[in-house]
């Protein structure tokens, strides 16, 4: 094998001693060098694993408060619905109470016209024979004047 290092012109003192250096600077830079760069790319690759997480949770948790915000929404119209429907039947209801009201008040008024009517009506036939009665009592008086 000598001879082939002779051939060559190779030293294999220097060859092993520079194998060693070699040897020494791959092992110096793997410590110094190579394992802190490979934590520092992991240390990233969990972090932005981490955050992809996040971004995922924080978007499912998005799709979340949209739909019960819909359906807080749709909740919120179907009760609003419900109120606006309860009112107007109260607003019919009150209405017809009204209408109620005033026909029987309508009516009673009515009926208290009608009795006064007839009160009147009364009064004034009692008045008239009154009247007539005094008048035939005049009438009568002035006719036994002349007769006598």
């Amino acid at each position: 094998m000598q001879e082939l290092f002779a051939t060559f012109g190779v030293n294999w003192k220097l060859l092993l001693i520079q194998a060693l250096n070699f040897g020494a600077l791959l092992a110096i830079l793997t410590y110094f060098l190579y394992k802190p760069i490979l934590r520092i790319i992991d240390e990233r690759r969990e972090k932005i694993a981490e955050g992809v997480r996040t971004a995922e949770a924080a978007s499912r948790r998005l799709e979340e408060a949209k739909t019960e915000g819909e359906q807080l929404v749709g909740g919120a119209a179907r009760e609003a619905e419900s109120i606006i429907a309860t009112a107007r039947t109260r607003a019919d209801e009150r209405a017809s109470e009204i209408v109620k009201g005033a026909e029987t008040r309508a009516a009673s008024t009515l009926s208290d016209a009608a009795e006064r009517a007839e009160e009147a009506k009364r009064q004034a036939l009692k008045e008239s024979e009154r009247e007539i009665a005094r008048a035939a009592m005049l009438a009568a008086e002035k006719i036994l004047r002349e007769k006598s």
